[in-house]
């Protein structure tokens, strides 16, 4: 009886908490982002946009984001792409994590920041509302749809060449309150720009893609390390800035279990951090003021340490951040007595211009009369020696006539050391193809550094499924090497040129398109795709991307099991591609082992052309079996064909490898472990594998071994790594 009941306890016991685990599952979490690198402007072009924009892109495709992205966009499609991305989150559900990315040349009138496409005529202040695209009026609709989160950072506060004549503009970007839900960070403070840099990234773009990175750092903390390590990049020169009002925590990578422990606790960390300033050297609380990134705290330094000799530097942050604060009361309050408020407290202050502006907008004097409500504000008047600081439309904390000393490296407990791979980040290959994102070698991050494994992962993304893996891109042979952590290579190189057949005759150069998708190589398939108002563009443009960057139809994705935290560990209803990528199920072929009609990532969602086509891309396919050869793979016709026919395709039409995702919907090589980076790859029949790539065997080899794969040149199921999911051979 009581053996009976004990039963009936535990199974009911057991019940209630798969029910409790099984209810308390929230759903899966999906991350997309938009990126935009505008840096070929009329005014003059911009060295480091367009590659800190392909260095975040990927960092995010790490992150598991699904990217899309694009370079140099005129206003017109600037504003359609900014549209289609708020189709794209409303349509994603509640459980959606949305990044924009915006590089390149940023302005602010009365009040609101602006993005500057590269085709803005911005002569006079008053240009800017019609030349330039109001980000509000796309971050509201953001915060509108009550996303999971947002995050909108802006790389874009730079001195500018635009509205030259009439009224001056306000340097920098105006000091905003984020949405619900939203976050929101500037690469300078509020009112100040950045220095010119040279390239091949700014500062900004650089710490962000590092601190990204870092595995279990909470996304506001993230924005602290950033703010340091710019600040110490830049030699205080540029003092980023960042407000939050997100809803749930948010973490790019976590840390696992087994990673190393780390130097400080976080706790200890934490306690060091929150001390009061005077607890702190001189040095160290000027790091803990920029870290905390309050006006209180910039002035409990001015307090504890007012002759330091970092007490000007922080002076001038103090400055700028109290007329921006200033600044934002009067433009919320938007009345004549608010200008005057402002006007009386900085008569020639960064924003006096807008001031006198709104005045004239709302049909008001630009004097006072001798009584009128002053409003208040939250911070008391500027004292005398800011005045030099804020009378000053553009400011930069590098100027010589500050005399500024340079901010003290800072202390471990601050800032872990830059990791090896982002202490000089080699420039990216130069893209080839109009809007197209440059795409950097990745670095791999850790092993015990990974994507949470509530998220699903995006599709049709090589960089997710190899991020501890080293992914490069020979600028000379535009050939992918991927090379896991015991040093095995894998490549995926470009498509062979096309052999003329016998007795075909001459045929007619080719075409610069041509010649732009072959120069791609697969180095294409590395790029975040484009979106959809920029590939209608780039597909007319004169050197077209490859079809593959211009509508992809991405297949379900399935989502990454535990399992794969073991690589190379297959499952009974998961295989595991080599180097670590993301399991997908197992198809079975059909008997005849003929291609299925999947779809590839071709233009509007189409097939691809399939391997070794000698038609036109309309006319029917035709194949032919290819021989083993030392050099890039070529159609070679067999010897019964060549003598009947030539350049016909065998009688038994069978494919060669499968249909891959090659540019002009040719094959890409095959895959080889033991390719150098550079070196066109081997061509070679390859056994069905389910578990890492290993070598392929001789053709002498495959007759001297039982059970050997017969060299019947017949697809073996496998496919480059991570397109479309599938393993690597």
């Amino acid at each position: 009886m009581m053996t009976s009941f004990f039963k009936f306890a535990l199974t009911v016991a057991i019940g209630l908490t798969l029910w409790t685990a099984d209810s308390t599952a929230g759903p899966s979490e999906r991350r997309i982002a938009l990126v935009i690198g505008n840096a070929n402007y009329r005014t003059g072009a911009l060295p480091t946009p367009a590659n800190d924009a392909g260095l975040i892109a990927q960092t995010l495709q790490a992150a598991g984001f699904d990217v899309t992205g694009a370079r140099d966009l005129d206003q017109d499609t600037l504003r359609r792409t900014f549209r289609e991305f708020l189709d794209k989150a409303a349509s994603s559900g509640p459980e959606t994590v949305a990044f924009i990315y915006l590089g390149g040349y940023g302005l602010q009138l009365e009040g609101e920041n602006y993005f500057a496409p590269i085709d803005a005529k911005i002569a006079r202040d008053v240009n800017v509302s019609a030349e330039a695209v109001r980000l509000s009026d796309y971050t509201v609709p953001l915060a509108a749809l009550k996303l999971k989160a947002s995050m909108v950072v802006l790389d874009i506060a730079r001195a500018n060449l635009f509205a030259k004549t009439g009224t001056p503009l306000t340097g920098g970007l105006a000091l905003v309150d984020p949405e619900q839900g939203m976050l929101v960070a500037f690469n300078a403070a509020p009112g100040t720009v950045a220095p010119d840099e040279a390239g091949p990234y700014s500062a900004y773009a650089q710490a962000l893609a590092e601190m990204m990175r870092e595995g279990g750092v909470p996304v506001e903390d993230l924005f602290r390390r950033l703010r340091l390590r710019v600040n110490e990049t830049t030699k205080g020169a540029e003092v980023p800035w960042n407000t939050s009002k997100l809803q749930t925590p948010f973490h790019f990578f976590e840390r696992a279990p087994d990673a190393p422990p780390l130097s400080a606790s976080r706790e200890k960390t934490s306690s060091i951090r929150s001390r009061p300033m005077r607890d702190f050297s001189p040095q160290e609380a000027y790091l803990a003021a920029v870290d905390r990134d309050t006006l209180e705290d910039y002035e409990a330094f001015l307090h504890a340490y007012p002759d330091d000799p970092m007490t000007r530097r922080v002076r001038a942050i103090v400055a700028a951040r109290r007329e921006a604060i200033t600044w934002r009361r009067t433009r919320n309050v938007n009345t004549p007595p608010a200008y005057w408020s402002y006007l009386r407290r900085y008569s020639r202050g960064a924003h006096s211009g807008d001031a006198r502006r709104r005045l004239a907008y709302l049909s008001a004097a630009f004097e006072p009369p001798l009584r009128f409500t002053v409003i208040t504000y939250d911070v008391p008047p500027p004292p005398p020696e800011e005045v030099i600081y804020v009378e000053r439309p553009v400011l930069v904390f590098d100027d010589p006539d500050f005399g500024f000393a340079p901010p003290p490296p800072p202390p471990i407990f601050f800032l872990p050391p830059r990791p090896v791979y982002f202490v000089d980040l080699p420039p990216p290959p130069p893209p080839i193809f109009a809007f197209v994102l440059p795409v950097p070698d990745y670095s791999p991050v850790p092993v015990w550094i990974r994507p949470p494994e509530y998220i699903d992962p995006p599709p049709d993304n090589i960089i997710y499924n190899n991020i501890h893996n080293t992914v490069v891109i020979n600028n000379t042979t535009n050939v992918v090497t991927i090379t896991d952590q015991k040093g095995r290579a894998q490549t995926i190189a470009p498509p062979p040129p096309t052999a003329t057949p016998p007795g075909a005759g001459p045929t007619t150069a080719p075409s610069s398109q041509t010649a732009g998708l072959k120069a791609a190589g697969a180095a294409a398939l590395l790029a975040p795709s484009l979106p959809p108002s920029v590939a209608t563009k780039a597909a007319l443009a004169p050197n077209p991307p490859p079809p593959q960057l211009l509508n992809r139809a991405p297949p379900a994705a399935a989502k990454p099991s535990q399992a794969q935290s073991a690589p190379g560990l297959p499952t009974t209803t998961d295989i595991k591609p080599a180097f670590g990528a993301p399991a997908v199920r197992a198809r079975s072929e059909p008997p005849n082992n003929k291609p299925t009609s999947q779809a590839l990532p071709g233009l509007n969602g189409q097939s691809l052309a399939p391997v070794n086509s000698t038609t036109a891309p309309e006319a029917p396919p035709t194949t032919s079996k290819s021989a083993p050869t030392t050099g890039p793979a070529t159609a070679t016709p067999s010897t019964a064909d060549a003598k009947s026919k030539p350049g016909a395709a065998p009688p038994n039409n069978k494919p060669t490898s499968h249909t891959l995702p090659g540019l002009n919907g040719q094959p890409l090589a095959p895959v080889n472990s033991t390719t150098t980076p550079g070196t066109p790859p081997t061509a070679s029949k390859s056994a069905p594998t389910t578990g890492p790539a290993t070598a392929t065997p001789s053709t002498a080899d495959t007759k001297s071994k039982p059970g050997a794969a017969p060299l019947n040149n017949k697809p073996t199921g496998n496919a480059l790594p991570g397109s479309h999911g599938q393993p690597l051979p």
